[in-house]
């Protein structure tokens, strides 16, 4: 007797239908083909296992288990439970009836349990496209998918509980996700360490750029000496940014999903992602990688999110170069010999650094640096680079005196009030064009939104002029003057907005470090 079951891969953020196919017929053993890997090949013993552990026995005829499409390499322990299934259903030892009605992954424990399994979320998306009934997950994994409404989703803990689902003999609404009680993540941002503005004393100037980078998305880079409240303004930034309406937060979710770290809590994540890798991560981790199944590495956890890199310097020149074309183009392509993915990586880039390498730069007589030893430390900012970050910081010490009184400045909560304003002026502009913020816009979009009077006109052939900006330059300007101007309310980009833009880019007008 011959059994289909659906089942899923991920490739990339998407899943792709795989059938599991089990037949029964004259012969010994049990024969597995359709490209597996080594985890499932080795869940052959635990499948067996377990279905002795739960009462069913192993039919003493050949088993022949295909995973199609046969010329796919399948990877992972997420075949253990449909296997299972089919053995017991092609057998005829347990009438399960809407079997073919449902996608259904997980592993199995060698006592019946079920364990989790990674990509949920796309899977459960394939099976609403495929209008299958419903989709039967791990609990675990089920309860990332609780807010997708198209779809019944099961969450089961046992085979028991995917037998009587399947069997149609039991009505099981209990274990449907959208059932569950999701926790309430109020405390999220406590949980999560976030700083707030008003712990950190001094560093206006800074603040005001950073409330301008969350505000339109946009890259910024802190360049002071150690001690001055880099991290601590990167970190506190997360507190900031307005929470993800759903498709960011469904694309979000879905990579975490793709890469096993799904919300613990369940449901969708509503934090934006802050990834702070190590500065000497590899190529691989930032961008992502592996064999046959490529997993998204840190540039694509900060999709919709910050991107955090401390001693931005210190990284070598290859790791840096490697971000130039995520950073334009918002996603990121992995190819291998036998796959190729393309992961979303529509990230904030937040990097810090110390003007030089002793970090003393410009403090009076404290460096100890040769001009050419500071050159050839910033020289790691390659124009390339340089040109796709809009807001450049240079921070000085805290004056002694504000550490003495300590004045609590401006909150998080102020100063995220006014980020919301500005996104959701932007929200409404960008509607139907698939990005959310003027960090995204395209040059049809800059010809749209941001038209400048000849005043602005003349003022932006003069800073080009000066300071010899490339045409990439010359746009992120403009798009910097936009997102000043709807934290301002304005309608129309005035030429102080211009000014304070031009401003954040220092490091185009010269050699600071000569």
């Amino acid at each position: 007797m011959l059994i289909n079951i659906h089942c899923a891969k991920c490739i990339g953020i998407d899943a792709v239908p795989v059938e599991v196919e089990i037949d029964i017929a004259t012969g010994i053993g049990i024969h597995l083909v359709g490209l597996a890997d080594a985890a499932i090949k080795e869940s052959l013993l635990r499948i067996v296992t377990s279905l002795q552990t739960l009462g069913f026995r192993i039919p003493g005829r050949k088993i022949v288990i295909n995973l199609a499409p046969a010329d796919m390499h399948k990877k992972g322990s997420g075949y253990d439970l449909p296997i299972a299934l089919g053995i017991i259903a092609a057998s005829k030892q347990y009438d399960l009836p809407l079997l073919d009605k449902f996608l259904i992954m997980g592993e199995l424990g060698l006592d019946g349990t079920v364990r989790e399994v990674s990509g949920a979320l796309p899977i459960v998306e394939l099976a609403a496209q495929r209008n299958l009934r419903g989709c039967i997950l791990p609990r675990h994994s089920a309860l990332e998918a609780s807010e997708y409404g198209k779809i019944d989703v099961y969450g089961v803990e046992t085979m028991e509980e995917v037998l009587e689902i399947l069997s149609g003999e039991v009505e099981r609404n209990d274990l449907l996700v959208k059932n569950f009680t999701v926790p309430d993540i109020k405390s999220e941002r406590e949980l999560a360490g976030i700083m707030d503005f008003s712990e950190i004393i001094g560093q206006e100037a800074a603040k005001r750029g950073l409330e301008i980078a969350a505000a339109g998305g946009h890259n910024a880079i802190l360049i002071g000496p150690p001690g001055s409240g880099k991290s601590s303004l990167a970190k506190a930034m997360a507190g900031i940014l307005p929470k993800m309406n759903f498709e960011e937060s469904f694309q979000t979710s879905k990579i975490y999903s793709v890469a096993g770290k799904g919300n613990p809590m369940g449901g969708l994540m509503k934090q934006r992602p802050f990834r702070s890798p190590h500065y000497s991560a590899s190529v691989a981790a930032l961008l992502g990688g592996g064999s046959d199944n490529i997993m998204p590495g840190e540039i694509s956890l900060a999709h919709n999110g910050i991107l955090f890199i401390d001693e931005f310097c210190e990284a070598p020149k290859k790791v840096l170069e490697m971000l130039r074309a995520p950073m334009e183009d918002g996603k990121v392509t992995i190819s291998r010999l036998k796959a190729k993915v393309e992961y979303p990586a529509g990230f904030m880039l937040i990097a810090a650094t110390n003007p030089c390498p002793c970090g003393y730069y410009g403090e009076g007589d404290r460096c100890t640096c040769t001009p050419s030893k500071r050159i050839a430390y910033m020289s790691k900012l390659s124009g390339p680079i340089m040109d796709r970050i809009d807001i450049q910081l240079w921070m000085r010490p805290i004056d002694p005196k504000k550490l003495v009184e300590r004045r609590r400045a401006e909150s998080s909560a102020e100063v995220a009030a006014r980020v919301l304003k500005a996104r959701e002026i932007q929200k409404k502009r960008f509607n139907g064009e698939g990005i959310f913020c003027n960090a995204s816009m395209t040059n049809r979009l800059i010809d749209r939104h941001c038209r400048l009077d000849k005043e602005c006109k003349d003022l932006m052939e003069r800073i080009i002029g000066k300071m010899g900006l490339s045409a990439r330059a010359c746009s992120r300007i403009i798009k910097l003057a936009r997102t000043i101007a709807d934290l301002e309310n304005a309608e129309d980009i005035r030429m102080e907005h211009i000014s304070e833009a031009a401003r954040y880019r220092f490091l185009d007008k010269q050699n600071i470090l000569e």
